[in-house]
């Protein structure tokens, strides 16, 4: 039996490897401890692929979920994938050396933004909740890449299904849309200590990091405007986060 090379993925017949040059080794001592969802934005999947697997690009992710919900393995999970750019989440930054990548693919709002086909979500959720069970991921840490890159991303954007991905147990879901005690909490001057409560870097304006926010756990409002709404939102969420880190 030949053995395999050091770092090389346990075989999985669900996935399919295609490897990319677009990685390197991951920093010494950091966890693997975040979770980042992108869409690849680009008019195909195949195009996509083909970015991803380009060494003049200098882009890759881990993974990559095709709408019929085919996966491919780009990356091995113990090496550093280049998805997340520059980079902020709770106090951390330059994301890459402690995540693993998923690019989920849809056109994105550039090329004709549409729903996540139900097959692919799934196909999604059952690759995250494997990569949980391997990494020590708290709930709060699986974000989008417009979470971590407010001011250059709003990827995978309002239309992806957050809110399923929670009922099965990868990231945060408040239970309720309104509460009215979460509500009468949030005082306006308290969101952007709600923000940073979430995880959000304090260092830009706040309009996008409230945009941000609503694209991830208030898609019926992405508009940058912290209203009733919104604010009880961040403060049910802010509270879930504490419990999750």
């Amino acid at each position: 039996m030949t053995a395999r090379p050091a770092g090389a993925p346990e075989p999985d017949p669900g996935i399919r490897d295609l490897p990319s040059p677009n990685q390197d080794d991951r920093p010494p001592g950091l966890p693997v401890d975040m979770l980042i969802l992108h869409y690849t934005g680009m008019r195909s999947g195949a195009e996509a692929v083909a970015r991803l697997r380009d060494p003049a690009a200098r882009v890759s992710a881990h993974y990559v979920v095709e709408e019929d919900g085919a996966v491919l393995r780009l990356v091995p999970e113990a090496r550093r994938a280049w998805h997340a750019g520059i980079s902020h989440w709770r106090g951390q930054a330059g994301l890459n050396g402690r995540s693993i990548g998923i690019e989920v693919v849809n056109p994105g709002h550039e090329f004709g933004y549409r729903p996540f086909p139900a097959l692919q979500m799934a196909a999604l959720c059952d690759l995250c909740l494997g990569i949980l069970a391997r990494h020590p991921i708290p709930a709060i840490n699986v974000v989008a890449h417009s979470d971590v890159a407010p001011d250059r991303k709003q990827d995978p954007g309002e239309l992806f299904d957050w809110e399923g991905l929670a009922a099965n147990g990868v990231g945060l879901w408040p239970a309720a849309a309104a509460d009215p005690a979460a509500e009468a909490a949030a005082d306006p001057a308290a969101v952007p200590a709600l923000l940073a409560a979430i995880g959000y870097r304090a260092d830009l304006p706040l309009p996008l990091l409230v945009t941000a926010f609503q694209r991830h756990w208030w898609p019926a409002r992405v508009d940058g405007v912290a209203d009733a709404g919104t604010r009880a939102r961040m403060a049910a969420v802010a509270a879930l986060a504490a419990a999750s880190a």
